[in-house]
C-alpha cells in the first residue's frame, strides 16, 4: 500500500513551506488509496515544545487534512533505535568513534588551511587496540567512501553523488547515546511502510546518507520527490516578510482554509491553465511526478484573489461557520444572511467582512470630516432630513415599524418615489445617507443596508448625524 508522511520537528510553528509539503503528502495517499501518516520528530528534547506540537495538530484540523491513526512520537522510540544502533555495531557496519571534540576541531582547521572538505577521516573505522579511557564514543556507520551513490528522484529524475564528495562515516548516535536525524528518519519511515517521501530539496544532501542507512540494514528505499522551495516576491528565500508565518496567523488574518491550500497546491503544481482548485478536485488530479522543477514564487495578490473568490461563492453556512471565529454569527442577526451576502462582493478576507458588517450594525461614533465636508452641505442635509421624516411618516412613526417599508426592493421604491417629487437623482441623497448608516461613504448597496438595520434605527441615524 501507498503510504506518505509528514515529520515535522516542533521546535516552532508550522509555516506555510510546511504546509505544502504536508498537503502534497496528504494528496498523493488520498489519491492512490494509501495512507498518510503524521510523525512529530521531537528527538532535540531541549528546543521541544508541546505548544508547538499542538498547533501543528491545530492547522491541520482548520485546513481538513487528516492523517491516519495516532500520531507517532520519536521521543518515545528511543529503545527502538538503541535496538537498530547494536544491531549495526554487532553486523560490524558501525563502529564506536573516540574523537573527542578538540580533535575533531583540529582535524577540520587543518583540512579548511589545505582547501579541503571537512569530514571525518576515518581513524577509528578499523580499530582494534585500547579504548581511550574518560571518552563516551559516538557511534558512526561505514559509509562508501568511493563509487557513486544513484537514484531516481520524482520531480529532479536521475541523481548522483561520488561517494567521496557527499559522504564519511557520519555519526548515527551521539556519545549519550541519543540517535541523529538520519537515522530515526530511515528507522521510522522503513517500520512504518512509507513508500514515498515528498519532501523540500533542502533535505537533498541528506538523501545518499540515508540511503546508505536504508541499505545498511536491509530495508527496501522508498521513492523520493524532493521539492523545490518557496521564494519571496523579490527572488530570495521566503521570509517572515513574505509571508513565512504560523500557518494559524492567516487564519487570524481572515484567510480561508479552502483558499489557502489553493493557493499552495498552485506553488508549484499545475494543471493546465486551471487557477481553482477544490481538496476533492486536487485528491483527483495530483501527481507529484508533474511538480516543476524550478522553485516558486510566494505571490500575496494571488492569496488575496483566491481568499476572494471562495469568500464570493462559499455556501452561505460555510461562510457563516468561519465568520464565528471573528465573533459574528449572521443566522442569528436581523436579515444576517442579507447582510454577509451584500459584504461578499467587496470582501478579500474575512477581516474585511467582518468590519464591514460592523460598519452597518453598529452606530457611527464617528464621521468621515472629509466626506461630511464633500456631500453634507446646507442642501444635502435639507434633503436628508426631509427624507427620514418621510420615511418615518410612511411607517407610522418609530414604534409601528411595521408595513411599508421592510425590504430592499421596497425602500428602493420608496426612495425612488420621494427623489422624483424632490426633482433629485439617488446621487443626491445616498452618499448622505452612507455618511448618517456607516459614518463615511462606503458601505454595501445602500437599499440592503436600510433593510438590514430597518425603518427604526435608519431614522435615528440620520437624526443624531443632523444633530451634530
Amino acid at each position: 500500500m501507498l503510504k506518505t508522511r509528514f515529520a515535522p520537528s516542533p521546535t516552532g510553528f508550522l509555516h506555510i513551506g510546511g504546509l505544502r509539503t504536508a498537503l502534497y503528502n496528504y494528496l498523493y495517499a488520498r489519491a492512490n488509496g494509501g495512507k498518510f501518516i503524521l510523525r512529530i520528530e521531537d528527538t532535540d528534547l531541549k528546543r521541544n515544545s508541546e505548544e508547538a506540537v499542538e498547533a501543528i495538530k491545530e492547522a491541520f484540523e482548520w485546513c481538513g487534512l487528516c492523517y491516519d491513526g495516532e500520531v507517532t512520537y520519536q521521543s518515545k522510540r528511543f529503545d527502538l533505535y538503541k535496538e537498530y544502533v547494536q544491531k549495526l555495531l554487532e553486523s560490524g557496519k558501525a563502529y564506536k568513534c573516540y574523537m573527542t571534540k578538540e580533535e575533531l576541531d583540529a582535524l577540520r582547521a587543518e583540512q579548511e588551511a589545505r582547501k579541503e572538505r571537512p569530514k571525518y577521516d576515518g581513524r577509528y573505522r578499523d580499530f582494534a587496540g585500547v579504548p581511550p579511557e574518560n571518552v563516551e564514543p559516538v557511534i558512526r556507520i561505514k559509509s562508501p567512501l568511493t563509487g557513486e551513490i544513484r537514484f531516481k528522484d520524482g520531480i529532479k529524475g536521475e541523481v548522483k553523488f561520488r561517494c567521496e564528495d557527499i559522504l564519511d562515516d557520519f555519526i548515527i548516535a551521539r556519545s549519550d547515546g541519543t540517535p541523529t536525524y538520519n537515522f530515526t528518519v530511515v528507522i521510522d519511515d522503513a517500520l512504518m511502510g512509507v513508500t514515498h517521501v515528498i519532501r523540500g530539496d533542502d533535505h537533498l544532501s541528506n538523501t545518499p546518507k540515508q540511503i546508505v542507512l536504508y541499505e545498511a540494514l536491509g530495508f527496501a528505499v522508498p521513492e523520493f520527490f524532493h521539492v523545490a522551495m518557496i521564494n519571496g516576491s523579490d527572488g530570495s528565500k521566503l521570509s517572515k516578510r513574505h509571508g513565512a508565518t504560523d500557518v494559524m496567523e492567516y487564519k487570524r488574518m481572515g484567510y480561508l482554509p479552502e483558499a489557502l491550500l489553493n493557493f499552495l497546491v498552485r506553488l508549484g503544481w499545475s494543471h493546465g491553465d486551471e487557477e481553482i482548485f477544490g481538496l476533492d478536485d486536487m485528491v483527483r488530479l495530483f501527481d507529484p511526478h508533474n511538480i516543476n522543477k524550478s522553485a516558486s514564487t510566494y505571490n500575496a495578490t494571488k492569496l488575496d484573489w483566491l481568499n476572494q473568490h471562495y469568500i464570493k461563492t462559499l455556501p452561505f453556512e460555510r461562510l457563516n461557520e468561519a465568520m464565528k471565529f471573528f465573533g459574528l454569527d449572521f443566522a442569528v442577526l436581523p436579515c444576517g444572511e442579507l447582510l454577509l451576502n451584500s459584504l461578499r462582493e467587496r470582501s478579500k478576507t474575512l477581516l474585511e467582512l467582518k468590519n464591514g458588517a460592523l460598519l452597518v450594525l453598529e452606530r457611527p461614533r464617528e464621521y468621515d470630516e472629509k466626506a461630511v465636508a464633500k456631500f453634507l452641505g446646507d442642501e444635502a442635509r435639507a434633503l436628508l432630513g426631509k427624507f427620514a421624516g418621510e420615511v418615518k411618516a410612511a411607517c407610522g412613526g418609530l414604534e409601528a415599524n411595521e408595513a411599508n417599508l421592510k425590504t430592499a426592493g421596497e425602500f428602493e421604491a420608496f426612495t425612488g418615489a420621494f427623489l422624483e417629487r424632490e426633482g433629485k437623482k439617488l446621487k443626491d441623497l445616498a452618499q448622505a445617507l452612507r455618511i448618517a448608516i456607516t459614518g463615511g461613504t462606503v458601505s454595501p448597496g445602500i437599499f440592503e443596508v436600510m433593510e438590514v438595520i430597518g425603518v427604526s434605527e435608519l431614522v435615528k441615524r440620520v437624526e443624531l448625524l443632523l444633530a451634530k
